[in-house]
């Protein structure tokens, strides 16, 4: 969800004085580790504007010295949001760690599902399923689906893998009117590819909203990373072209999309 847009920009002198001025005191005993605490912070000081695309952090020494950790555990936060796609490492007298670019896209026209996405990359994609049962609808998924609160609708957590390296933790909610015996089919695979074949819903549009999350206890243990780790929360509603619509919030630890 996010590229890299300018390499090699300078970082205000200022705003990196600033910066450092609000590292964080960290716990030593809450049970979080330091390198998740410091992802933490940093996908906050992102996501309010603080640093922004582009930007160069401070050096490693200023800023493991600023939080008081050593070196490798700075790599460790660092190399955490690297892996994410939020920062951009490059090496040399002018590399240092950069701000990548958040890549947003809504209201698709086309939409390509978890299974696609993997298929495009060459990966193979899989899913555990963990929950699969009819619920009642609560307020936040009857608006996003159209129905009224209390109204029957499919629960499915399943956890995204890529070549058996686990993505994602996806929760899904679809209207169990418009899909009779859905949880009687295989949902291992495409929920995308099962709704246009089984029911001829085949989803075409959606809106997705992103926000950066960190790790409870479940989501950490489902995606096997510590608990408080930088994720992105993903909650798309798509809109089939039968005018059925599905509400999918998905908590990922790289770019994802249900389905």
């Amino acid at each position: 969800m996010f590229r890299p847009l300018r390499i090699g920009c300078t970082y205000p002198v200022r705003m990196s004085a600033e910066l450092l001025e609000r590292a964080p005191l960290l716990e030593r005993h809450g049970g979080v580790p330091a390198h998740a605490q410091i992802e933490r912070w940093l996908m906050e000081e992102i996501t309010a504007g603080a640093i922004t695309v582009g930007d160069r952090l401070p050096g490693e020494r200023e800023l493991a010295a600023a939080l008081h950790v050593s070196r490798m555990t700075l790599r460790q936060a660092l190399d955490g949001l690297a892996r994410r796609g939020v920062l951009i490492r490059t090496p040399g007298r002018s590399g240092g760690a950069f701000v990548a670019e958040p890549r947003i896209d809504c209201d698709l026209t086309g939409v390509a599902g978890f299974t696609e996405q993997m298929r495009r990359a060459h990966r193979r994609a899989g899913a555990e399923v963990l929950a699969a049962h009819i619920v009642e609808a609560d307020d936040t998924v009857a608006e996003a689906l159209r129905l009224v609160p209390g109204a029957a609708v499919y629960e499915l957590v399943r956890v995204r893998s890529a070549d058996g390296t686990a993505l994602a933790l996806e929760r899904s909610w679809l209207p169990a009117d418009r899909l009779p015996g859905l949880l009687t089919h295989p949902l291992t695979g495409s929920i995308y590819e099962l709704l246009a074949d089984e029911y001829g819903l085949a989803p075409h549009t959606a809106v997705e909203y992103l926000e950066p999350v960190s790790a409870d206890p479940a989501e950490a243990a489902a995606l096997g990373v510590v608990r408080g780790t930088a994720l992105m929360g993903v909650e798309r509603t798509a809109l089939s072209v039968g005018a059925s619509r599905s509400s999918t919030p998905a908590t990922s630890t790289a770019p994802t999309a249900s389905g």
